[in-house]
């Protein structure tokens, strides 16, 4: 089974890019507008801008509350007669943005700005909106709603599905900018606090004599998959906190002074005793569902090709790493049942929204039927991994070239 993705989880939010466009909402037009209803209220708002670009009333908010955001979801239709014998399709959950007036009692400057939406098709532009709203009490907002774990989310997103794959995007990105404001709270020069501009994009001490400027931080991590010179078998690991059966991709954080080539091959070194010697650049993937002191994590992956083969693992990083054949690695590909994995996560999102009382076992009601399980899986398609090893076992990576065992 291989999987093709527009884009990889999320990237390509349908909010990105649009702010910084001539036609599109600029951040300080959309803080007026904003400003103007949580200070004066929808009425007097719209008597103080009678034309707010964008209007007042098109500004959309996402609660979160400890990483998690505001999310719907809807029982699925039942199917017409001639397919009732079939399953019915899982339901889709959808980001629940809500007016400025449901959030109130925020200060301002606590919103983030994500971009905005609408202008390009003839209609009036909507900013959007994050914020964090944890010290504030209740667990949703009504109406089918609740804070759900956004990898929950990710792995509930139907990867077929445009606009779920958009949301999904979406709350990345608001949730890597609300946990970088949450740790980024003092200036790094003078330790001064830092206060947010920009709408929330970037911070600035406020330390006159300083007035350094702040901005997001990204950890760049580099993920491979190591292909033996042959390009016949692939090296996979295994670490601890993986579930039972999964085998992927290698990966590390890349150091200062580095390049991502080097960090390929140091910490492939590192972690399996593999020297490798070509790297090739296949794909990155913005991950927010790191842990919350690196929200902001871009996986870079690459294809390497091994100048050795004995493995010697690293017992500190590794559980175990092994050469697999490019048939086993098809068939943890074809049996590892990734619908099922995303029906039964849609499912549990549905119940969530609909107020499963938490001391109450959601996955008693979610027993799939599942044959007997492979022997091994890799990550599901919400991961580079799986496209790394997707594309490798089933379309071949590209050929490296002769001279890299020189390298």
């Amino acid at each position: 089974m291989s999987i093709h993705l527009r884009a990889h989880a999320f990237a390509a939010s349908p909010l990105r890019g649009l702010s910084a466009s001539t036609t599109a909402v600029s951040p300080s037009a959309a803080a007026d507008a904003l400003r103007s209803l949580l200070d004066a209220g929808a009425g007097a708002a719209d008597a103080a801008h009678p034309h707010p670009h964008p209007h007042p009333h098109l500004s959309k908010i996402l609660p979160f509350r400890r990483g998690r955001p505001l999310a719907r979801s809807h029982d699925s239709p039942p199917p017409p007669a001639a397919a009732a014998a079939a399953p019915p399709p899982p339901p889709a959950w959808r980001l629940a943005w809500l007016p400025p007036a449901r959030v109130p009692d925020v200060p301002s400057d606590a919103f983030v700005f994500l971009g905005a939406h609408g202008e390009e098709e003839g209609k009036e532009a909507a900013a959007y909106w994050a914020v964090d709203v944890s010290e504030r009490d209740g667990e949703g907002a009504g109406d089918g709603s609740a804070f759900v774990d956004l990898r929950t989310l990710m792995v509930a997103t139907d990867w077929r599905d445009k606009d779920a794959m958009g949301d999904l995007a979406i709350a990345g990105h608001a949730r890597a900018l609300l946990e970088w404001h949450s740790t980024a709270k003092f200036c790094g020069a003078c330790g001064s606090r830092a206060v947010p501009a920009e709408a929330g994009r970037r911070k600035q001490c406020s330390n006159e004599s300083c007035k350094k400027r702040i901005y997001p931080r990204v950890d760049p991590v580099v993920i491979m998959l190591v292909i033996d010179k042959e390009n016949d078998r692939a090296l996979l690991s295994r670490q601890s906190r993986f579930v039972p059966r999964m085998w992927s991709c290698l990966a590390g954080f890349i150091e200062p002074g580095e390049s991502l080539e080097e960090a390929v091959r140091r910490e492939t070194w590192e972690e399996t005793g593999i020297q490798v010697g070509e790297v090739i650049y296949h794909s990155s993937q913005p991950w927010p569902v790191g842990p919350s002191t690196m929200p902001c994590q871009l996986m870079v992956g690459f294809f390497a090709y091994a100048k050795s083969l004995e493995i010697h693992v690293d017992k500190k990083e590794l559980e175990d790493a092994q050469w697999h054949s490019r048939e086993d690695v098809k068939k943890a590909l074809t049996f590892a049942e990734y619908e099922k994995a995303q029906r039964t996560n849609a499912l549990k999102v549905n119940q969530i929204c609909k107020g499963v009382e938490k001391r109450q076992s959601i996955s008693a009601d979610l027993k799939i039927e599942s044959e007997e399980p492979a022997p091994m899986f890799v990550p599901g398609p919400y991961a580079i991994a799986h496209h790394l090893i997707s594309s490798w076992a089933f379309e071949g990576a590209p050929k490296a070239p002769s001279s890299f065992s020189n390298l």
